[in-house]
């Protein structure tokens, strides 16, 4: 798939942007059951095809047919669907993923009545998302969340939720520093803030179009250096301003 930002691609979105990904799926395996597991926005099935086991049936959802049609090839059943209008049953699934998913909708409302209407009744949702204070600019993030935010939204679904933060250790803090750093220098060129002002298709054009044009720099700047990996990443309790994402886990959904 051609690289927008929207979704990390492997071989193209930098390394350790894909080994946050990587360590978010990580902690969702270690936090499965056997049932039906949905991942919502499951893209091209890579990631989803980890949440694979003995007594799991895997169900991936995405709004990209050409994704959701990719992600068959990774051992999972897969749907083209909307994330906040699923094609499931009330109560259906032991596990429900949402990994990056959540910041993308400007009311993700339904987004999570959806989640708390197909998790069962002893089951989990697992939602991870970029810390808003940490993010970088991205015109499909359009709903960021703090660890409170995150809870208050998910507690009007689900009577248990706790926020944990998804952080690297100071040596991965400091080199995402540093790419914000270096975007935050790059926007500065645009003094007059024109991007905020054209149309939004042309707006998500040129950042595709910038993504496409910076990530091979960086990440040809990486040659020869140790890859950041998956192992560098771990869930904390401690979230401040540069704790790069949060990790949700939401049980005992609400029934209305």
């Amino acid at each position: 798939m051609k690289q927008t930002g929207e979704r990390p691609i492997k071989g193209s979105t930098p390394a350790a942007l894909v080994a946050l990904h990587d360590a978010g799926y990580r902690e969702i395996v270690e936090r499965l059951e056997d049932g039906v597991i949905v991942d919502i926005g499951c893209g091209v099935g890579d990631e989803t095809g980890r949440l694979t086991g003995p007594g799991r049936t895997v169900v991936g959802v995405d709004y990209s047919w050409e994704a959701a049609h990719a992600a068959t090839s990774h051992g999972v059943r897969s749907t083209c669907a909307d994330g906040a209008v699923l094609p499931l049953r009330e109560a259906s699934a032991q596990v429900v993923c949402s990994s990056h998913i959540i910041e993308h909708f400007v009311d993700p409302t339904g987004h999570v009545v959806e989640m708390a209407r197909i998790t069962a009744d002893e089951g989990a949702a697992l939602v991870i998302t970029p810390n808003a204070p940490a993010d970088f600019e991205n015109p499909f993030h359009v709903h960021l969340f703090t660890a409170e935010s995150l809870r208050k939204m998910l507690n009007r679904h689900f009577a248990d939720v706790e926020v944990f933060g998804l952080d690297g250790d100071a040596e991965v803090r400091a080199d995402f520093a540093a790419r914000r750093r270096t975007g935050a220098r790059l926007l500065a060129l645009d003094v007059f803030n024109l991007r905020h002002r054209l149309p939004r298709g042309m707006f998500v054009a040129l950042h595709s179009f910038g993504r496409r044009l910076v990530y091979p720099l960086t990440n040809r700047r990486e040659h020869g250096k140790p890859p950041i990996t998956s192992d560098r990443f771990s869930i904390v309790r401690h979230i401040d301003n540069d704790t790069l994402a949060l990790f949700a886990v939401a049980r005992r959904p609400i029934r209305r």
